[in-house]
């Protein structure tokens, strides 16, 4: 894992965790409030619902970057050593272009639900679009990772095999270094 994965992914492992922790603890004090006194703190409904969308996006985020969403891939599998790799890093490229994409389309959109406040706390949407905003663009990154690293994974096989006495098999499959 290098220097941009780790940052990536120990920025959405701290959101993660303390959002969690924050709405855990929110919960449990506001339901104990509510059996010991018949009274609940107001902002107690509000801050959860404005940290779970950043638990949300940080978790995508972080399953992006372990491999864990679905994938097809059988079809680019069945194609040549050299195809594969073109195709992986054009696919990420194109993956990583819409990405930032919808970062940029959501930071344009902030101004506008900006003034959007919630009813308690006065907190701007802004702060939950903004979540959706990061985490595109922490997307576009890894993608981009990912086409870095087919790229040069399929250059060190093909100079490596090129150096091999009689390797006039069909190149390796590229090892799956993308993030999901």
């Amino acid at each position: 894992m290098n220097l941009i994965e780790r940052l990536v992914t120990g920025l959405c492992r701290a959101v993660l965790w303390t959002s969690t922790l924050v709405i855990f603890v929110i919960l449990v004090c506001n339901t104990a409030l509510r059996y010991a006194s018949g009274t609940s703190l107001q902002w107690a409904n509000e801050v959860p619902e404005l940290l779970f969308p950043w638990l949300v996006m940080s978790g995508v985020v972080l399953a992006a970057a372990h491999g864990a969403h679905i994938t097809t891939s059988f079809l680019v599998e069945a194609l040549p050593a050299r195809v594969r790799r073109a195709t992986a890093v054009l696919g990420w490229l194109a993956v990583a272009a819409l990405y930032a994409t919808l970062a940029w389309s959501t930071l344009n959109m902030l101004e506008i639900v900006h003034d959007e406040r919630s009813q308690i706390l006065g907190i701007p949407g802004s702060l939950t679009y903004g979540c959706v905003m990061v985490g595109m663009a922490l997307l576009a990154l890894l993608a981009l990772q990912s086409a870095w690293r087919a790229c040069v994974a399929g250059r060190d096989r093909v100079s490596a095999q090129a150096g091999a006495a009689g390797a006039s098999a069909e190149p390796a499959r590229p090892v799956a270094g993308a993030h999901w």
